[in-house]
Order: structure tokens, then sequence, then C-alpha cells
């Protein structure tokens, strides 16, 4: 069900029950912040929120796309935005949906996704990528939890496959923060290097396997490899002089070497 509400402190109280939240509530909140374009997490003991600026462009998509996403689930959304706003969210919006079967203007032609030596060795075994919750089914030793836990994501996040846009460095620092065990934003902070991995977003897209919940891309439960991967970049196929290196390094250093071949295979 959605709630809207214009004022709202990120306690853990929440202002429609006067109670403390329970897990089927989340939040999206519409700010005028000018230092990002979208945050989220779960903060002060709040519901999983997501915060998004009216000075992205397209903030009515990212709103849309969350209230759709979650308009089935079983889920109480509270809206922190004017009735106005919430008006233009539903007239921009229109009949979208987030599983739109196609891409939409300014959306990521290429999709990218991280992963270490070891699991890129089972996933060309499995021919597919599996969500964490695929792969803890499959291996009943898998006790390891996904580090974005630690920013209060929630449990239906390990259903899906999350994808970062083809030039984002987002992947290789949740592969830092995995290796680390905690959550870093450090661009040149060392770690080893895996597998970078670019997808065909248009076609997971015309696939009907592309999910929008106003945040992430995602795919749910598992993506083949064949048709959707276009390259595969490790440290030294990329030209790194040891797998030793930062997420920015490493991940300029395969952008580039995509961009290669893709203009050769054209």
């Amino acid at each position: 069900m959605l709630y809207r509400t214009d004022a709202f402190e990120e306690t853990h109280i929440n202002p429609i029950t006067q109670k403390a939240y329970d897990d089927t509530w989340l939040v999206v909140q519409l700010t005028d912040a000018a230092d990002y374009q979208m945050l989220c997490g779960s903060r002060n003991g709040c519901a999983y929120t997501l915060k998004v600026s009216r000075r992205f462009s397209g903030w009515e998509f990212a709103v849309g796309d969350f209230l759709d996403f979650y308009a089935n689930g079983g889920k109480n959304v509270l809206a922190v935005l004017s009735e106005a706003d919430l008006q233009a969210v539903r007239s921009i919006y229109g009949s979208h949906s987030c599983r739109d079967c196609y891409l939409r203007t300014g959306e990521p032609t290429v999709l990218v996704h991280s992963t270490n030596f070891a699991a890129w060795d089972s996933i060309q075994k499995d021919g597919c990528l599996l969500s964490f919750n695929r792969l803890k089914a499959r291996k009943n030793d898998l006790d390891e939890l996904p580090i974005g836990k630690q920013l209060g994501d929630l449990e239906e996040f390990s259903d899906y496959i999350m994808f970062g846009s083809g030039s984002a460095i987002s992947g290789e620092l949740v592969e830092l923060s995995r290796q680390r065990g905690k959550i870093l934003t450090d661009e040149s902070a060392e770690y080893r290097t895996g597998v970078r991995l670019y997808f065909d977003a248009r076609k997971i897209a015309e696939g009907g396997l592309l999910v929008r919940d106003g945040m992430h891309l995602k795919v749910k439960d598992q993506l083949e490899l064949k048709p959707y991967l276009l390259f595969c970049a490790t440290w030294d196929t990329v030209g790194l002089p040891s797998p030793i290196a930062t997420p920015r390094e490493f991940a300029e250093a395969a952008n580039v070497h995509f961009e290669r071949a893709s203009t050769c295979h054209r």
C-alpha cells in the first residue's frame, strides 16, 4: 500500500503507524540535494530508504520504478514528496513498467557485473550468472553474506543479479568491499582484481529480463552468458602489470579495451 507524507524524519519511528518500522515498510524520498542523484540504505533504525534528488533529470522515472516495483510485493511504501510531485511522477511515468522490454532514452546500452576468479570459474561451468540466493541454494556451505547487508539492503535483493552501467566503477568497489569485509568507496585503494563482465543491455531488456527498482538495474535469479555477454576483462588481458590494482585503474583499463573490441566488431 502507498502512503504519502510531506514531512519525514529519518528515525526508527514510522510516522504512519507511530511505531517502529517492521520489514514490510520502505521509504522513497524526493530531496533537493546537490551532492547526489540517488542514495539508498537504512539509517537510524529507519526502513530501507531510496533518496532521489529532483536535480537528477530522471527523478520521475526513478520514483516511478520504485513505486511500480514494490506495488505488488506485499510492501508498504511511504512516499515523502508533495501531492503535486506525486502527480508529476504518475503523469510522466504513465504506462511504463519497471520491466519495460526495451531500453529507455538515457539508459545504458552496456551493463557490467564484477566478480572474482573463483566465481568466474563456476560461472563459466554453469554458462550463466546466478543470484546470491540461487547460488546459496546450490552450495549449502556458502555462509558469506552479501556485502550490501552492511548498507541495509533488503533480503530480497539476494534474489537478483545487480549491474552497473558500462563505465561504472561501482562493481569494483563492491569487490573491494567484499575483500576488506566492510563498505569502502575509495577508488584508489588496492585490491585483487577479478573479472569484469560486459553485457548487452538492449538484448537483456528485449528478452524481458531487465528489472528496474528505482536505484538498480538487475536480473532475477539467473542470466545466461549467451547471447548476452559481450566482453570479459581480466588484469592481464587489459594490460595491467599485476592482479593487484585499484578499482579505478582496473575499470578504466577494462573500459578502454572493451571500447576497442567493440569498435573492431562494428
